[in-house]
């Protein structure tokens, strides 16, 4: 597989290099120089696969000889050991359920994959590799579990303070071992930046080997494609072939999975990018001007992103064509009086609990069915975070409906262990260089 820079498509590296690079120094983002589609017999009978056979179809496809047959084969096994089930509300509509996996959220799929690729391509005696993350909510927990306790590996993670949830909180700051967390006093967007600059700092990369956790790191993209395949493959099971996607969109790297995916050959409808009110794409696409934004902090945390970084893949895809965009995506933001007030409506028509997330890609669906009236399709919003990781959202009628699982009964009994920073570069590199020698 070879990769280019979406700032200089004449770079040329294979796969290894930009899983450990993750960012190229140009501040652009790998993507694949060619994207291959599927064949047709295979994409047209998915139902004759299970989740691991789609995966390791898709991602052998991408990787071509990266990896030997049989240990990505093994990899995805170990990575992808859970379930994207299907629960159906109506005729019409289903929840992708993306929660299964250890840490209650769907960034489970791209970190467990990611964490093993990692393993599988460090060497025994070569340097630390710190793995450099930055999360708004549910990033953070599930990069901590994939890379807990793999050999060889330092892994930082900030998180913006006060902006997380109790669990999510925990979830990032009471692992040890080769799990750090430091709270930053600003946005998610600080801490984005604040990892983007470290990756192009060369002090830090000459005395430190850098790479990173969140979804611009393609080996995070891949994976999520799995499950798009997979969703088709369920639906084509029950006769549902006309599909349509609502995403809950912060930093995009999930829909950019989804379009990698129709790229690859998909056979889906349309997409919707349903954001909360940090509006930077649905501005965009009504009115062509990319005007980031401080992001705002909402109910649903995790797409509290006023600069998305995955847009730069999603146009790279489109070959720069706004227009190329619309055409497969819709996209539509949402207050959090509607997120709640969606909540309340999911359960009241269908006696199903939503994360707030869930309820905004919901949302969208309403809105996109009301625009683009049609008897035959089938629609699906993904459900990217179990509910009780945001107990404070519900009032306590519907706290009490939510099944609470073992592992968070758990953490709940666990210490919260974080270094406090402002969202100060140099405060940040001193820490990095300090425990780089301790």
């Amino acid at each position: 597989m070879k990769l280019y820079s979406t700032n200089n498509h004449d770079l040329r590296i294979d796969f290894q290099t930009a899983v450990f690079n993750s960012m190229p120094q140009d501040k652009g983002l790998y993507m694949p120089v060619e994207i291959p589609v599927l064949d047709q017999e295979f994409l047209q009978h998915l139902d004759q696969y299970t989740l691991p056979e789609i995966a390791y179809k898709v991602a052998s496809a991408l990787l071509h000889d990266d990896i030997p047959e049989n240990d990505l084969k093994a990899i995805i096994e170990d990575a992808i050991n859970f379930e994207a089930p299907l629960h159906q509300l109506n005729e019409q509509t289903y929840v992708l359920e993306l929660f299964h996996g250890p840490s209650l959220a769907f960034k489970d799929f791209g970190a467990r994959f990611m964490s093993r690729i990692m393993a599988y391509f460090l060497k025994d005696g070569e340097a630390l590799l710190d793995v450099l993350v930055a999360t708004s909510g549910d990033t953070g927990g599930a990069v901590a579990l994939g890379f807990l306790g793999v050999p060889n590996t330092r892994v930082t993670i900030l998180y913006p303070k006060g902006k997380v949830s109790e669990i999510q909180e925990l979830q990032l700051c009471s692992n040890g071992h080769n799990i750090r967390a430091i709270e930053i006093d600003g946005t998610f967007d600080d801490c984005q930046h604040l990892v983007k600059q470290a990756f192009a700092d060369d002090e830090l990369n000459a005395q430190m080997r850098l790479t990173s956790a969140n979804s611009i790191n393609i080996a995070r993209l891949i994976p999520q494609t799995f499950y798009y395949f997979n969703t088709l493959a369920q639906l084509f099971r029950v006769g549902k072939r006309e599909v349509v996607f609502s995403v809950p969109s912060g930093n995009f790297g999930n829909i950019a999975a989804g379009l990698l995916a129709y790229k690859m050959g998909l056979p889906v409808k349309q997409f919707i990018a349903s954001t909360n009110v940090n509006d930077t794409v649905p501005r965009f696409l009504e009115t062509g001007i990319y005007e980031t934004r401080p992001s705002v902090q909402t109910y649903a945390n995790a797409m509290d992103v006023g600069a998305p970084s995955n847009w730069v893949r999603i146009m790279a895809l489109f070959n720069e064509q706004r227009e190329n965009v619309q055409k497969m995506v819709k996209s539509y933001r949402y207050s959090d009086e509607q997120t709640v007030e969606a909540i309340a409506a999911i359960d009241q028509q269908y006696g199903y609990v939503a994360c707030p997330h869930t309820a905004i890609a919901w949302l969208g669906i309403q809105e996109y069915q009301q625009n683009n009236p049609s008897a035959g399709d089938t629609f699906v919003f993904l459900s990217t975070a179990h509910p009780c990781k945001f107990p404070d959202i519900f009032d306590a009628e519907l706290a009490a409906k939510i099944s609470i699982p073992e592992q968070v009964s758990e953490l709940k009994k666990k210490e919260k262990i974080a270094t406090a920073m402002q969202a100060d570069f140099n405060a940040f590199k001193t820490f990095l260089l300090k425990t780089n020698q301790d």
